[in-house]
Order: C-alpha cells, then sequence, then structure tokens
C-alpha cells in the first residue's frame, strides 16, 4: 500500500532501523535479509531526502530528522495495530507462543516458579523464557528482547504500563546453631557480624537493601559476595555470618534448611515488585493474561505485613526521596 510516493510497508522497516539503529539488528528483528534491509534504508533516504542513519566510527547514529521520526512513527504503527488489526480471541488452552520475562531468581523463587507450574494445564502450549536481571532492563524492554520486566519499582521506567504485583520485606536470617541468632538482633549486633549479600551483572550491582545499608553512617562488614540471590543461603548454614534477605525467600528456605529469621533491629523500606511491559504492547491479550495470572499468584500467597518504624527520629524519609536518590545512583539504561 502507497501513500502518496511512500510504501507504507517501509514504516515498518523504519521504527525497527530508528530502534535498533543498525540494519544487521533490523534485518533480525524484521526477519528480513540484511541486502533487503539496506535496499529498504536507501528508499527511505530517498523518499525522506535524508541520510537517516550515518556511520560514526564501528556504530551507526541517528540524524536529526531520524531523531524527529521515531515517536510520529511509533504512533502512527500502533494506531494501525489498535484500531485496523483485530485481535483474534485469547484462549490459553490453545495459545501457542513464548514469553520472555527478565527476572531475578528471587522473583522466580518467590512468584514465577508456581505460575509457571500452572501454566502446564492452563496454557500448554505457552512457553517461558525467563532471562537474568542485567544492567540495562530498560533497554531490554525498549528494544523488544523481552516481554514482561519482573522487578522493583523503583527500577521501572515511567514510559511504559506497569503493575504492582506485591510488597516484600526484610528480614536477618542466620544458622540455627549461631549463638547471635538466639535472641532478637540489636543494631549493635547487627553491624558486628560478618555478612553474605548479592550483586548482579558486569557492574555489580547491589540488591535494593545492599545499597540502602550502604546510605548508614554505621557499615556492614561484607565477607561474602554472591552472584544471586538463591545461593545466599547455603553460604549461611554452618557459620556465624548472617544475611539480610526478603521476608517471601526466607520463609521458603527456613523450612527445609537450618535457618531462623530474625526482625531486622532498623528500618529499611518495603520493596514493591512491579510488573512492566513495552507501551507498544498494551493490547497484547496473552501478555495481559500472563500479566493477571502474576498478580492472581501473589494475591493468593500469605500476606506479608512489613516490619514498619521509622527510619529517623524526625518521622523517617518517604519513598519518593528514597526513588529520586536510587535512580540518581542506578540510571535507566
Amino acid at each position: 500500500m502507497r501513500f502518496g510516493r511512500l510504501d507504507l510497508n517501509l514504516l515498518v522497516a523504519l521504527d525497527a532501523l530508528l530502534t535498533e539503529r543498525s540494519v544487521s539488528l533490523a534485518a533480525d528483528r524484521l526477519c528480513l535479509s540484511q541486502s533487503a534491509t539496506s535496499s529498504a534504508l536507501g528508499r527511505l533516504r530517498e523518499y525522506f531526502e535524508d541520510d537517516l542513519l550515518v556511520l560514526k566510527g564501528r556504530s551507526m547514529i541517528l540524524t536529526a530528522r531520524a531523531e524527529e521520526l521515531i515517536d510520529p512513527v511509533r504512533a502512527v504503527l500502533e494506531q494501525i495495530r489498535t484500531t485496523v488489526a483485530v485481535a483474534p480471541p485469547f484462549d490459553p488452552a490453545t495459545a501457542d507462543r513464548v514469553i520472555r520475562i527478565m527476572a531475578s531468581d528471587y522473583s522466580t523463587e518467590v512468584l514465577l516458579a508456581t505460575v509457571i507450574a500452572d501454566l502446564e494445564t492452563e496454557a500448554p502450549n505457552i512457553r517461558i523464557e525467563i532471562h537474568p536481571m542485567h544492567d540495562s532492563p530498560i533497554e531490554a524492554i525498549e528494544r523488544g528482547y523481552i516481554d514482561l520486566l519482573l522487578t522493583i519499582d523503583y527500577a521501572i521506567s515511567a514510559d511504559h504500563p506497569s503493575l504492582l504485583i506485591f510488597e516484600d520485606d526484610y528480614v536477618v536470617v542466620g544458622d540455627q546453631n549461631n549463638p547471635a541468632m538466639a535472641l532478637p538482633m540489636s543494631k549493635d549486633l547487627y553491624f558486628e557480624l560478618g555478612h553474605v549479600t548479592a550483586r548482579f551483572g558486569k557492574t555489580r550491582v547491589p540488591a535494593f537493601d545492599d545499597w540502602f545499608v550502604r546510605r548508614q553512617k554505621q557499615q556492614r562488614r561484607i565477607e561474602v559476595v554472591a552472584p544471586t540471590f538463591l545461593s545466599i543461603p547455603r553460604l549461611i548454614v554452618g557459620t556465624k555470618r548472617i544475611a539480610t534477605m526478603h521476608r517471601r525467600m526466607a520463609r521458603i528456605f527456613s523450612q527445609s534448611m537450618p535457618l531462623v529469621m530474625r526482625e531486622i533491629p532498623f528500618a529499611i523500606p518495603p520493596i514493591r515488585e512491579t510488573v512492566q511491559w513495552n507501551i507498544a504492547h498494551n493490547n497484547d491479550r496473552a501478555l495481559r493474561w500472563m500479566v493477571e495470572r502474576l498478580q492472581a499468584a501473589a494475591g493468593a500467597q500469605v500476606p506479608i505485613v512489613p516490619n514498619v518504624v521509622a527510619l529517623h527520629a524526625d518521622g523517617g524519609i518517604d519513598r519518593s526521596e528514597i526513588e529520586v536518590e536510587y535512580r540518581m545512583n542506578h540510571p535507566q539504561r
């Protein structure tokens, strides 16, 4: 179909090129050969009388005209999807597709595992790919590498839809034979003991509790840095070390391992686990159904009543202030 001199099929290619900023990556996204995608770029350059993408060093960058086209092109394609394309009814029993979810091993353990087990009977032809958290989760959403992002609300983007799934708080966990765990945990004892924590990705991004405690005047003695949340319990058993752990996960592991939980002797804000998806997929019925299943599974679990005390004697720090500071330390990419 043509509109004036523009082949409207080229809008899909243009959107991919503007998003990927690479002919080869756009070709993969479009399921076209690189030569066919290069040809489409040539026709787009001719129509717009602009290079659109230019080589700079080893990568390609967008021209000023190309930058201007990003939002209008996406808006046009989304309007076509929502007003012209008629979505078939979604039936989980017969749906056949892959849903890619980026989530930490904590989120997988306390929520996704239950949902995925239920899918075996509810939606037998839906396959789930769980992608590990990395340094640029928002980029993964933007580029369409994943369908859903499951993470804390401080780490999501304001540019895409999201939904709060559940809240969780933190407890101190230690070996049941650790003398330090025999009584309620005091603040002095907490900072005297050796700690196990987890950090992630190439840049060793700290977990939220690790980041928050670093803000305190008194610092923990970190003796072991683990690559995952799930590896922490085994690194505590048989030692005098402790860990600050999500309550939901601590409940699970204390049932099968010789671990005990104690309340944290100072305040850490509860986390809010949130699911996010690309705004372009807002009408994807399969994703909406999956989000509903996540929400339902979280609601069916034993509720958490956070151990909330004031962060400071003057009444504390509100979440918005913490969010601003967290985002400054963890810029979205």
